[in-house]
C-alpha cells in the first residue's frame, strides 16, 4: 500500500471535497420521491400504502446495493465505481419521466435507489486517502452529504410548481451526469489501488471480500447504525406529518421545524468525526446513546391528564409537550445522531483496512433498511396503540437496548483484561478479537494545524507568520460579517411584517427584534471557550454552516401570514447562532497576531464583521423589492406603496445569504488554520472567572459593543414609531456602517495612545450623544427633529465603534501586566502564552456579556414605551450607565497609579530592588 504520508495534501482535499459534493448530489436524487411523489400520488390517485411503498422503494434498493458497490470499490477503486454509480442513477432518474403506470414507477424507483448506494463507495474511497488518526474527521465530512435531502426539499418544490415533476427528475438526472464527469476528471485513483497496480497484485475475489461479514460482531455493529442513521431517515420522512397531525401546523411550518432536525443531523456529522478522532469513538457513542435515551423518553410521553387526591380534594393537572419544547428536543436528538453516525464509521477503516467497502457496505445497508422499515413500524404502532408518540417509544427501546448491550460488553471486556491489556482495549467492544495490527497510531500533526507558532519572534513573523495570520484574518472577516447579518436580519424584517399581512402588537414586534440578541449573547458564553478546545478552523466552519438554518427558515416563514407567532419566535432565537460566532471568532484571531498588532487585527476582524449589521439593513430593503431567485424564490406579496400596490419578496431577507454562507464555510475549512499550542481545556480557561479584570471589562465592553448592537437592533423600529412620516429604513444602515468603519479604522489609535485613554473620551462622547437623542425626542414636533435625532445616533454609533476597538486593545495589555504579578517565577515565554490564552478567553467572554445589549436595548425601548408612552426613560438609564463606565475606566486604569497609566504613557517602572554591584 502506498504510504499515506506520501500522498499530497492537495490530492487529499480534492478527493474529500469532490466525494462530499458528489454524495450530496446522490443523496438529493435518492430522496427525490419525498417531493415529486406528492404530485405523482395525485396524478395516479394512490392509497397511503401505495404511496408509502413508492417513497420507500429507492431507500430499500439504495440500502441493499451498498454491499455490492462496497465490494466493487475494494476491487476496482472508488473513482471508477463512484462515476459509474452516478451515471447509472442518472439514467434511471431520466427514464422515470417516461413512467405512466404505478408498476412502471416502482421499477424506475428501483433504479433511482442506486444513488443511495454511493455512500458505501465514498466511504471506501475517502478512507484510503487518510491515516487512521484523521479518518474519523474525513468520513464525518463526507457523511455530511446527507444534507442533500435538505437540498431536494428546498429546491425541488420550486421547480415542481413552475415546470412539473418531470422537470425535477430531468434536472436532477442532468446534475448527476455533470457531477460524474467532474468527479472523474478532478479526482485520482486512491493510493491503495495505485500501489496494488504498481506491485502487480491481483485483487481478492469477491468471496474473500465477504469473509469479514461472517463475524457476528460486525452485524451487531451495524445495528448501531440502524438507530443513528436509519432512525434519522425515518424521522426525516415522518416528522412533517407528525407535526401537522399533533400540533395542527401547516405544511410549511412543519417542514421548517422538521428541518431543525434533519439539517443538524447532517452537517454536524463532520463534527462527530472530529470528536471521534480526538476523544475516541466509544465516548462519542456513549454520549449519543445516553442523550438519545433521554430525548426519546421525553418525546414518547403522551399527553396525559392527572387527578391527584389532595388534602382539600382532587387536584387535576395536564402534562403535554408544546411545539417549542418538541422542536428543541428533536434538534438535540438530531445533533447527537449526527455525532453517532460519524463515530460508527470511524472504526471500519481502522479494524477492516482491507475490507472497508464490504464492511462499510453492510453497515450502510442495515442503516438504510432502518429508513425503510421504521416508517412502516411507526404506522403500525399508530394503528395498534392509537398514540402518535408511539414512534418515539420504539426509538427509546432501540436506543436503550443498544446502550445496555454496549455497556455490558465493555464491562465484560474489562473483567477479562488487566494492566497493559486493559489500556489497549478497542474503543468498541464488538471490535475485540479483530485485526490487532490495525490499531491506529496517532498521525503526525501537519497541514492545517500549526505546530510552530511564534508571532512575537520578529524573524518568524516577517518570514512566515504574517502571511498565515492575514489569510486567517481575511477568511474570518466574511464569516463574521455573515454572522452579524443573520443575527440582525430581524431588525429589518419586523418593520415589514405588518405590510405583508402579519398582525402583531408593537411589543410582539420588539420581542422578535430582541430575542436574537438574547440567544446570541447566551451562546457567546459557550462559544468563548470553544476555539482552544476544538480549534478555530473547525469551529469557524461549523458555526458558519449553522447560519443556514435560520436563513432558510425565515425565507419560508415570512411567505405565509398565517405562520404561527411561535414559529417566528423560534426562528428569532435561532438567529442567535450568528451572534454567538463573534466570541469564538475574536478569540481565534487573537492567537494569530503579536501584541503590537493585536489591537488593529481585532479591530479589523470585529469592525468589518460588524459591517454585517449595516449590510443587512442596506441590502435587505433592496432585495425584497425584486425577484432575485426567479420562480425558485416563491411568489411575492402585494403591498401598499405610494403609487398603488407593489410586489415584495420578503423571503429574500433570508434566502439572499444562503449562497454566501456556503462559500464562506468552504473557505474557512480549506483556508484557515489551527494553532497547536493554543489548545486548552475549559478548566484551564475557567481561571478567568477568578480575574477581577474579566468582570470589569465585561462592564466596559457592554457600554461600547452592547450599545452598538442594541442600537442597531432597535433603531429601525424606534424610528418608525417616533417618526412614522419618515422612511427610516432608507437611512438605518448608516448607523451600523459608521460604527463598523470607526471600529476597523481606529484600532491604531488604541495601539498608539493606549486603549484606556481612548476609552475615556469614548464614554464622554457617548454621554453627549445620548443627551442629544433625548433633546431631539423632546423636540420631535419640529420639522428638523428627525435629522437631529439621526445625527445624534450617528455620533453614538461612531463612539461605540472607537470604544469597541479600544476596550479590546486593553484586554491583552491588562493580562500581560497581570501575568508579571501572578506568575513572577515563570519565564517570559510561559507568561506570554498564559496571558494570550486568558486574554483570548476574556475577549470572548466579555463579548458574550456585552451582546445582551442586543436584547436589553430593544426590550428597554418596548418596556419604556409600554409603561410611559415614550422611550425616554430607557435612554436616561443608558446615560447613567455610561457615567459609571467613565468613572470605572478612570479609577481602575487611567488615573495616576492605575494599572495602565505608566504603560500607556511609555513610563518605565522603577526596579523594586537595587541591582547587585560588582565587587
Amino acid at each position: 500500500m502506498q504510504p499515506i504520508r506520501d500522498v499530497s495534501a492537495a490530492d487529499q482535499r480534492t478527493s474529500l471535497a469532490m466525494s462530499t459534493i458528489a454524495f450530496t448530489v446522490c443523496f438529493a436524487v435518492w430522496t427525490i420521491f419525498s417531493i415529486i411523489g406528492i404530485r405523482i400520488r395525485q396524478d395516479l390517485g394512490l392509497s397511503d400504502t401505495q404511496f408509502g411503498l413508492l417513497v420507500g422503494t429507492p431507500i430499500l434498493t439504495g440500502s441493499l446495493i451498498r454491499v455490492a458497490l462496497g465490494i466493487w470499490t475494494d476491487l476496482y477503486g472508488g473513482r471508477v465505481v463512484f462515476s459509474l454509480t452516478m451515471l447509472a442513477a442518472a439514467l434511471a432518474t431520466f427514464l422515470l419521466t417516461y413512467a405512466t403506470t404505478y408498476p412502471q414507477f416502482l421499477i424506475a424507483a428501483l433504479g433511482v435507489g442506486i444513488a443511495g448506494g454511493s455512500f458505501a463507495v465514498g466511504v471506501a474511497y475517502v478512507s484510503r486517502w487518510y491515516p487512521a488518526g484523521k479518518q474519523g474527521t474525513a468520513l464525518g465530512i463526507f457523511g455530511a452529504g446527507n444534507v442533500g435531502a435538505a437540498v431536494t426539499k428546498f429546491l425541488a418544490p420550486f421547480v415542481l410548481v413552475a415546470y412539473g415533476w418531470q422537470m425535477v427528475a430531468q434536472v436532477w438526472a442532468a446534475a448527476l451526469v455533470v457531477m460524474a464527469i467532474v468527479f472523474f476528471l478532478t479526482t485520482k485513483d486512491d493510493p491503495v489501488l495505485v500501489e496494488r497496480r504498481r506491485l502487480g497484485i491481483r485483487p481478492k475475489s469477491a468471496w474473500l471480500e465477504l469473509e469479514p461479514l461472517k463475524n457476528i460482531q460486525v452485524w451487531r455493529f451495524a445495528l448501531y447504525y440502524f438507530f443513528v442513521f436509519g432512525a434519522f431517515v425515518a424521522l426525516a420522512l415522518w416528522l412533517p406529518q407528525y407535526l401537522v397531525k399533533v400540533y395542527g401546523l401547516d405544511i410549511k411550518s412543519a417542514g421548517m421545524i422538521a428541518a431543525a432536525f434533519s439539517v443538524p443531523a447532517s452537517i454536524f456529522r463532520a463534527y462527530g468525526g472530529h470528536l471521534s478522532d480526538v476523544y475516541g469513538a466509544r465516548r462519542v457513542m456513549y454520549w449519543t446513546f445516553l442523550v438519545s435515551v433521554v430525548a426519546t423518553f421525553i418525546l414518547s410521553y403522551p399527553p396525559t391528564a392527572y387527578v391527584v387526591q389532595g388534602i382539600h380534594g382532587p387536584i387535576a393537572f395536564h402534562m403535554e409537550m408544546g411545539v417549542v419544547g418538541f422542536t428543541v428536543t428533536v434538534f438535540v436528538l438530531g445533533f447527537f445522531m449526527a455525532l453517532g453516525k460519524a463515530a460508527v464509521y470511524k472504526h471500519i477503516p481502522v479494524y477492516y483496512p482491507s475490507s472497508v467497502g464490504a464492511v462499510g457496505g453492510l453497515v450502510g445497508m442495515i442503516g438504510g433498511l432502518g429508513g425503510f422499515i421504521l416508517p412502516l413500524m411507526f404506522g403500525v404502532l399508530n394503528d395498534l396503540t392509537g398514540l402518535w408518540t408511539s414512534c418515539f417509544m420504539l426509538l427509546f427501546v432501540l436506543a436503550a437496548g443498544s446502550l445496555a448491550w454496549m455497556h455490558l460488553a465493555i464491562r465484560q471486556m474489562e473483567k477479562e483484561a488487566t494492566g497493559e491489556t486493559l489500556e489497549h482495549l478497542p474503543q468498541l467492544p464488538e471490535m475485540q478479537g479483530m485485526q490487532p495490527a490495525a490499531v491506529a497510531t496517532p498521525a503526525p500533526v501537519k497541514g492545517a494545524i500549526l505546530t510552530d507558532w511564534r508571532p512575537e519572534d520578529p524573524t518568524f513573523w516577517q518570514k512566515t507568520g504574517r502571511a498565515i495570520a492575514r489569510r486567517n484574518l481575511w477568511l474570518s472577516i466574511p464569516a463574521l460579517l455573515l454572522s452579524f447579518a443573520v443575527w440582525q436580519v430581524w431588525s429589518v424584517v419586523v418593520a415589514k411584517l405588518p405590510l405583508v399581512g402579519f398582525r402583531f402588537t408593537t411589543d410582539e414586534l420588539f420581542w422578535l427584534a430582541a430575542l436574537p440578541g438574547l440567544t446570541g449573547a447566551t451562546l457567546r458564553i459557550f462559544y468563548s471557550f470553544m476555539v482552544p478546545i476544538f480549534g478555530g478552523r473547525l469551529w469557524t466552519t461549523l458555526t458558519t454552516w449553522s447560519l443556514i438554518i435560520p436563513a432558510v427558515g425565515i425565507g419560508y416563514a415570512v411567505q405565509n401570514p398565517d405562520t404561527p407567532y411561535v414559529v417566528l419566535l423560534i426562528l428569532a432565537l435561532l438567529c442567535g447562532f450568528g451572534g454567538g460566532n463573534f466570541a469564538s471568532s475574536m478569540a481565534n484571531i487573537s492567537f494569530f497576531f503579536p501584541k503590537a498588532e493585536k489591537g488593529n487585527a481585532l479591530a479589523l476582524n470585529a469592525g468589518l464583521g460588524n459591517l454585517g449589521v449595516s449590510v443587512v439593513q442596506f441590502v435587505v430593503p433592496l432585495v425584497i423589492t425584486m425577484g432575485v431567485f426567479g420562480g425558485l424564490g416563491g411568489d411575492p406579496a402585494m403591498v401598499k406603496a405610494a403609487g398603488g400596490t407593489a410586489p415584495m419578496w420578503l423571503q429574500n431577507a433570508g434566502f439572499i445569504f444562503v449562497p454566501f454562507i456556503i462559500l464562506s464555510a468552504f473557505g474557512a475549512w480549506f483556508g484557515m488554520n489551527d494553532i497547536a499550542d493554543a489548545r486548552a481545556s475549559f478548566r484551564e480557561q475557567a481561571v478567568i472567572f477568578q480575574r477581577k479584570h474579566n468582570w470589569i471589562m465585561c462592564w466596559l465592553y457592554t457600554g461600547t459593543f452592547g450599545s452598538f448592537i442594541g442600537y442597531s437592533a432597535g433603531f429601525p423600529l424606534l424610528s418608525k414609531i417616533l417618526f412614522p412620516e419618515v422612511n427610516a429604513l432608507a437611512y438605518a444602515f448608516l448607523g451600523p456602517l459608521v460604527g463598523a468603519l470607526s471600529r476597523s479604522g481606529t484600532g491604531w489609535l488604541a495601539d498608539k495612545y493606549g486603549g484606556g485613554r481612548v476609552t475615556i473620551y469614548v464614554f464622554l462622547l457617548m454621554m453627549a450623544g445620548v443627551s442629544g437623542v433625548l433633546w431631539s425626542i423632546g423636540m420631535r414636533s419640529e420639522p428638523w427633529a428627525f435629522w437631529a435625532f439621526f445625527g445624534c445616533f450617528l455620533v453614538l454609533f461612531f463612539a461605540t465603534g472607537v470604544g469597541n476597538a479600544s476596550t479590546f486593545q486593553m484586554i491583552p495589555t491588562i493580562m500581560a501586566k497581570e501575568m508579571d504579578r501572578l506568575m513572577p517565577a515563570a519565564d517570559a515565554e510561559t507568561r506570554r502564552r498564559q496571558a494570550e490564552k486568558e486574554a483570548a478567553a476574556i475577549t470572548g467572554f466579555t463579548s458574550a456579556i456585552a451582546a445582551f445589549g442586543a436584547f436589553f436595548i430593544p426590550k428597554g425601548y418596548g418596556s419604556s414605551i409600554a409603561l410611559t408612552g415614550s422611550p425616554e426613560a430607557a435612554l436616561w438609564a443608558f446615560l447613567g450607565f455610561y457615567v459609571s463606565c467613565l468613572l470605572i475606566t478612570w479609577a481602575v486604569y487611567t488615573r495616576k497609579g492605575g494599572l495602565l497609566h505608566d504603560i500607556e504613557r511609555g513610563i518605565t517602572p522603577r526596579p523594586t530592588h537595587r541591582p547587585a554591584t560588582a565587587a
